[in-house]
């Protein structure tokens, strides 16, 4: 129906204002903001690392660490229990996740175990991981001989609640920064995410996340020299720690911890008054304080040392003693290193050690470019869809312009409301729903112009477009709402705010094709009373074509054939050139502080850091930029953080670093795996759909051509020669949802045509199929391809191999579903048996003019 009630109208154009309205303030400045009244919305868009600046680092808890320190704890348990309960014992040890101890006196066995049965009792762990957990078991493997194993239980809820303390002492340094808005979410069992927008010394930000901060004072054993410690074996109770001095001095301490930093209250920088040196003044509390001043008053010229995370800052002679619970450090700090361990002091030592496994730091220039980069791209490509659109259908192709205007607006305004984060990617799925959402408007044009050539008058025609239409759009956005959900659910970062962005995109696009654009045309009929459809310069060159697509179904195939081996053969050598996010490795981004950047000498310095596979090439169209990619490093996540830093410390006095990012094999592996379970997921739970929706053949038909079109791109990519990562993943799942959309289209009409001409040859009834959509699969085609030529060619090099990938896709889809997705119908034999036994009355139909035909 083309009649709108007034409450109707006045949803639809409500949803339309409250729309525009909160997706306003993303034009204002801060400034203009300020003067906007407080009842109105003003919520911006939060944009992403890659627009404007800031370091996203993935760290992990060092199981490593935890085990060893459980085992630490454990023995010195065992120590003084049994030295509590007057036990005899020898060999007391541990290894691995054993402790182990010998009785001296086989008769104290018994009494031995009770003493260290505190250890292997039940610990709460809370509702949410199943209660009570066993941390520790103890054995007897051999007469007087008893064992401590810890669980692997036990150690995940150790290194699970070190994750959630670490969550918290992260937020207390960070917000000792004065950052904005960081981003800190634990993420699984050992993980945690930061992300802290417009930071712009990413190398600062690492060293105060990946430094345990455990601070303890011990006395200085001055019994016997530190080199006959050394050359000897030191006291049980000693223990040799060196300096962070260059080269690093050793030092004889005693185990015992006077005073630990978990009693500091405050720590500040400051200046030495004798010697205007740095240091870090500190204040215990009053349990710090007591205990501070009797060590010190009990040790007056002895020697103490302050130790930070196993190295000795500083190691001074009590003069005398020290009762006001306040001190300082001295050590060869800068201004900026007494601020850093002020932060950490003052936040709290972290309860074991942060591996970062992921980085990506993009410096602030870097996003200022991305977003401008971004805007342009988004300007052209719009102005380039609504331009065609306009010559394709005329006066409708403007009604179908606004509505896409409002549909960009609408996107806009739900990521605002939901929080989004915006990203280049995101602004990458914006300016591809652009191009897609023309397909809904097409589809409806190009029905009420076959339903107008078929007799029908213009408003019944209009009515009858729009709810014909409704089923197959309905349809098409599924398949590709689909691929972005799993996109979502199994992707990360960047690529899941492409995901959020597309599937806002095809619900919003729905809302405007059949309320906004139908709305518009009713009241266009209502108030001008046309007779005629508006003409359109390009929609009205197809017209009504017959050309016979089924007969080249032989030769097609045997060119696919050819395209598909040639693209497997591609894909097993030379294959493809995987991207650190699969592989692992580290991209660092340079630009010439001035001058052009000079590749021969960066690979000839870089050559020399025994860094393993590293190459270096030219970036952007400035000549001041390269890309260096370092292979990954043997020695695990810590090692990647160490390429990385000997390649910033040999470049540094020439070059800035705009962008780096670095992946660790272990998160390359699951990014890896999580990708292909993203694209084997998709095409599982689209084939479940179609199959639901259509029949089998149809199912089996458009699984084929999406395979197809997945492969071929796959060997695109490999000729190349582009980085295949989590984009190409992005890449690869749209182009299955845009194929499938093409192809559901082709399919619905197929299924329509079943039902309308029984007794129809399929090859005949597939060919009027596709003919009756090709004005519409090669309308919407082009002008996906109008946004993304945009994109490829103005949105910077970022999105480049994405938008590249997605160019070729909509071509390969455009393609499969005349050529491969239709001709499948009828080598599985669609409505086989059926049209062998109406075969002679179809054909006595045909001669009489009851059905349509193709020359």
């Amino acid at each position: 129906m083309l009649y709108f009630s007034r409450w109707k109208t006045a949803l639809i154009w409500l949803a339309i204002v409250a729309g525009i309205v909160f997706a306003l303030p993303n034009l204002l400045t801060q400034q203009q903001l300020a003067h906007v009244p407080d009842w109105l919305p003003k919520r911006q868009l939060t944009l992403g690392l890659d627009l404007q600046g800031g370091s996203h680092i993935l760290l992990e808890v060092d199981r490593a660490s935890v085990e060893k320190e459980r085992l630490e704890t454990t023995v010195d348990d065992m120590r003084s229990l049994l030295r509590d309960a007057g036990i005899g014992y020898t060999g007391l040890s541990g290894r691995g996740l054993v402790a182990q101890v010998t009785i001296r006196n086989p008769d104290q066995v018994a009494l031995a175990k009770d003493a260290l049965s505190p250890l292997t009792q039940l610990q709460n762990a809370g509702l949410l991981r199943g209660g009570a957990i066993q941390e520790a078991v103890l054995d007897e493997p051999s007469p007087g001989k008893l064992t401590i194993t810890l669980t692997e239980q036990g150690i995940d809820y150790r290194v699970a609640s070190a994750a959630s303390q670490s969550v918290e002492v992260i937020r207390n340094r960070i917000d000792e920064l004065g950052t904005t808005e960081p981003i800190i979410q634990r993420q699984g069992l050992n993980r945690i995410l930061v992300q802290v927008p417009g930071f712009d010394d990413p190398q600062r930000l690492k060293d105060i996340l990946n430094q345990v901060a455990k601070l303890t004072f011990h006395l200085v054993d001055e019994s016997m020299p530190v080199q006959q410690a050394l050359d000897g074996r030191p006291p049980v109770t000693d223990e040799i720690v060196y300096s962070n001095d260059d080269p690093p001095v050793p030092y004889l301490l005693e185990r015992r911890v006077l005073v630990s930093g978990e009693n500091l209250v405050d720590a500040q920088p400051g200046f030495d008054q004798r010697t205007n040196e740095p240091i870090v003044t500190f204040r215990f509390d009053t349990k710090g304080a007591q205990r501070f001043g009797q060590v010190t008053q009990q040790n007056v010229g002895n020697r103490f040392a302050v130790v930070l995370d196993d190295e000795v800052i500083t190691a001074p002679v009590i003069r005398q003693a020290i009762l006001g619970g306040s001190g300082q450090i001295s050590g060869n700090f800068t201004v900026q290193s007494a601020n850093d361990l002020s932060v950490l002091l003052r936040a709290g030592s972290l309860p074991a050690t942060l591996t970062i496994i992921q980085e990506s730091s993009v410096g602030p220039s870097l996003g200022a470019d991305s977003i401008a980069a971004g805007e342009l791209a988004g300007l052209i490509g719009a102005g380039l869809v609504i331009v065609f659109i306009f010559a394709a259908y005329g006066f409708l192709g403007l009604i179908a312009n606004l509505a896409l205007v409002f549909n960009v607006v609408l996107i806009i305004a739900v990521l605002t409301i939901l929080g989004a984060t915006l990203t280049l990617p995101g602004i990458a799925g914006i300016v591809l729903t652009v191009g897609m959402a023309v397909d809904s408007n097409v589809l409806i044009y190009e029905r009420i112009k076959e339903e107008r050539r078929g007799g029908r008058s213009l408003v019944q025609a209009i009515d009858a477009g729009f709810n014909r239409a409704f089923a197959t759009i309905l349809d098409a956005n599924i398949t590709t709402l689909i691929a972005a959900v799993i996109l979502f659910w199994l992707g990360s970062g960047p690529v899941r705010g492409f995901a959020v962005t597309l599937a806002i995109g095809i619900v919003t696009t729905v809302f405007t094709a059949f309320t906004v654009t139908r709305w518009m045309i009713a009241e266009w009929v209502r108030r001008r009373r046309p007779k005629q459809l508006p003409k359109g310069w390009i929609s009205d060159m197809f017209g009504e074509t017959r050309i016979g697509f089924m007969w080249m179904r032989k030769y097609t195939f045997l060119f696919t054939a050819i395209g598909l081996i040639g693209s497997l053969v591609l894909f097993v050598t030379p294959g493809l050139n995987y991207g650190i996010d699969f592989t692992g490795g580290s991209i660092i981004q340079v630009e010439a502080k001035g001058g052009q950047a000079n590749i021969g000498d960066i690979r000839s310095r870089l050559s020399e850091l025994n860094l393993g596979d590293t190459q270096v090439q030219g970036y952007g169209d400035k000549g001041n930029e390269a890309l260096i990619r370092i292979q990954s490093q043997e020695g695990g996540a810590n090692a990647e953080q160490s390429a990385v830093s000997k390649v910033k410390s040999e470049l540094d006095a020439g070059y800035s670093f705009p962008f780096t990012e670095v992946i660790s094999p272990t998160v390359s592996g699951e990014l890896a795996w999580a990708g292909t379970i993203a694209v084997v997921a998709s095409l599982v739970a689209i084939l479940i759909y179609i199959w639901f929706r259509f029949e089998w053949q149809f199912a089996i038909g458009a699984i084929v051509a999406t395979i197809n079109d997945v492969i071929l791109t796959i060997g695109v990519l490999v000729l190349a020669g582009v980085d295949f990562n989590l984009s190409s993943i992005a890449a690869l799942l749209t182009i299955v949802g845009y194929s499938l959309n093409d192809t559901v289209v082709v399919y619905d009409r197929v299924r329509e045509n079943l039902r309308r001409y029984k007794k129809m040859p399929l090859p005949e009834l597939i060919d009027l199929s596709v003919n009756q959509m090709l004005s519409r699969t090669t309308l919407t085609s082009l002008t996906t391809i109008l946004a993304l030529l945009a994109l490829y060619f103005f949105g910077g090099e970022v999105i480049r191999s994405f938008t590249f990938a997605m160019i070729f896709g909509v071509v390969v889809g455009t393609y499969s579903s005349i050529f491969i997705a239709a001709p499948v119908l009828i080598l599985f034999k669609l409505r086989g048996e059926r049209f062998q036994e109406d075969s002679t009355d179809e054909s006595a139909a045909k001669e009489s003019g009851s059905a349509p035909g193709l020359a």
